[in-house]
């Protein structure tokens, strides 16, 4: 059969349409500017371990200075403005982005190391969509069931994560905007090359001053932010562990906290389901993105009488999957973002052979350099098995059974997250069923990962509160 397959050519994209600096300021008050501090942060290709560029570590003294310009710009300036005119500013914003999509992928496969199909058809869509989708709410907000009079918190403090740098950007500073907010966002210190790209795109658009600033650095610089007492909002995105750190610093403060943590989302596969639709859902649910998602289905529950059936399926379709250079064109498994994280990764699927699964990878040769973890599948897998209950966020995907629908929704809950999940059956008075009985923000129905703009997304339990996306996204930035 293997010989059937016909070779790909490689196909990658250029490079030329991007063009990276060797250092880059902090976005405060509408400008680029020098950080009060000599650190600088080293951003790297998780690909080729090349260096791309070395960004600005914000200290304190910056942070309080980008608070204090969105607090100006929020009074003056942006709160005052009617809707309608924010909402220009907000479609200005997504033509740019559509007029410099294929740059914007391109980078966001450097700095990321996703495949340049998914950064170009997935990513990059989506962050154009949630501007355009959030500039026609700007001016009907008395509209949006919120109250008969709502009004902006001020300003925002955000913190977003690495695995979506742009797409997160798009989650977190369009809702806020169109709602009359200024925001001081933190990208994370291993992708921060699509923001600052952004801060480019804010003066093109000819944001006024303050209005967005960006601050980049590590952990020190988003404690700083988090805490800073000029801001009345804090959203987060990324791991439960600071999820916990941040609420405990917003408690007893009157600022308002979204927070979108960790996961570990089941897949549930029922007998009567269309098995190579599933297949192909469970291939996107934990493989898209390298796995470096939160609501990944890494939990794959299959019931018992076609788990044989469907692992060797999924096995023949796994081993189609081509991992290499992210920007090739034909890729579908890139890079992992960083070495620590693939340093986790690695340390998870030991434990996990240590407890007993039995793992499983295709024959694929990684790139020599760079930072790579070939698609990966545990079954033997029990709950009590770090690899069924810890999120890996990278593609490794523990594989569980079940006899019974019960059976199958007290497994898919037996988790302190509650993010995610998927059902596949035939019978839509099963999946309505299970659907009604999971713990879970989302539950795709046939299918996985799909994001809308219009759609709010959110967990339940140590996946965070609060919601993003959708009339519910509003609200997180208003007060009735």
């Amino acid at each position: 059969m293997a010989d059937q397959i016909f070779e790909y050519a490689p196909a990658p994209e250029s490079r030329a349409v991007v063009s990276i600096k060797p250092s880059y300021d902090l976005f405060i008050d509408g400008e680029f500017t020098p950080a009060s501090g000599e650190e600088r942060i080293t951003t790297l290709n998780p690909a080729d371990e090349e260096p791309l560029a070395e960004v600005a570590a914000a200290a304190e003294a910056d942070v309080d200075r980008a608070v204090r310009a969105a607090r100006r710009a929020f009074e003056r300036v942006w709160a005052p403005m009617p809707g309608a005119e924010r909402g220009k500013y907000l479609f200005r914003i997504s033509r740019i982005i559509q007029e410099r999509a294929r740059e914007l992928a391109v980078l966001e496969s450097l700095d990321n190391g996703k495949p340049i199909k998914e950064t170009r058809d997935v990513d990059l869509p989506l962050v154009a969509a949630h501007f355009f989708y959030h500039a026609g709410w700007a001016d009907k907000l008395a509209h949006a069931g919120l109250g008969p009079d709502p009004r902006p918190l001020g300003v925002a403090a955000q913190v977003i994560p690495w695995n979506f740098p742009l797409l997160m950007l798009a989650w977190k500073i369009a809702p806020a905007l169109a709602t009359g907010n200024t925001v001081v966002l933190k990208p994370a210190e291993t992708t921060p090359l699509t923001a600052l790209v952004f801060a480019e795109i804010c003066q093109e658009a000819g944001l006024p001053p303050g209005v967005v600033n960006i601050v980049t650095g590590a952990g020190e610089t988003g404690r700083a932010l988090v805490a800073h007492p000029g801001t009345d909002k804090v959203a987060f995105t990324g791991s439960t562990e600071v999820g916990r750190q941040i609420a405990r610093a917003v408690a007893g403060t009157p600022k308002r906290l979204t927070l979108e943590l960790g996961g570990k989302g089941a897949n549930i596969v029922y007998d009567d389901a269309a098995l190579d639709q599933a297949v192909e859902g469970i291939v996107s649910g934990i493989f898209f993105n390298q796995g470096h998602v939160c609501c990944a289905g890494s939990r794959l529950l299959v019931q018992e009488s076609i788990a044989d059936e469907l692992l060797a399926r999924l096995k023949a379709r796994i081993e189609r999957l081509r991992m290499g250079d992210p920007l090739d064109k034909n890729t579908d498994i890139g890079a992992i973002n960083s070495a620590a994280q693939l340093a986790r990764i690695r340390d998870l699927a030991r434990i996990g052979e240590e407890e007993g699964a039995q793992g499983w990878s295709p024959t694929c040769e990684p790139p020599e350099r760079g930072y790579w973890f070939a698609p990966t599948v545990f079954t033997g897998v029990s709950q009590a098995h770090r690899i069924a209950r810890e999120e890996i966020f990278g593609p490794v995907l523990s594989v569980l059974t079940f006899r019974t629908p019960d059976e199958a929704v007290a497994k898919a809950n037996n988790t302190p997250y509650g993010l995610s999940a998927g059902v596949w059956t035939e019978k839509g008075s099963r999946m309505l069923w299970t659907a009604d009985r999971l713990r879970a923000g989302v539950v795709w129905s046939n299918t996985f990962n799909k994001f809308d703009p219009a759609s709010p997304f959110g967990g339940y339990k140590e996946s965070g509160y609060g919601r993003e996306g959708g009339r519910h996204g509003l609200e997180g930035y208003l007060a009735g």
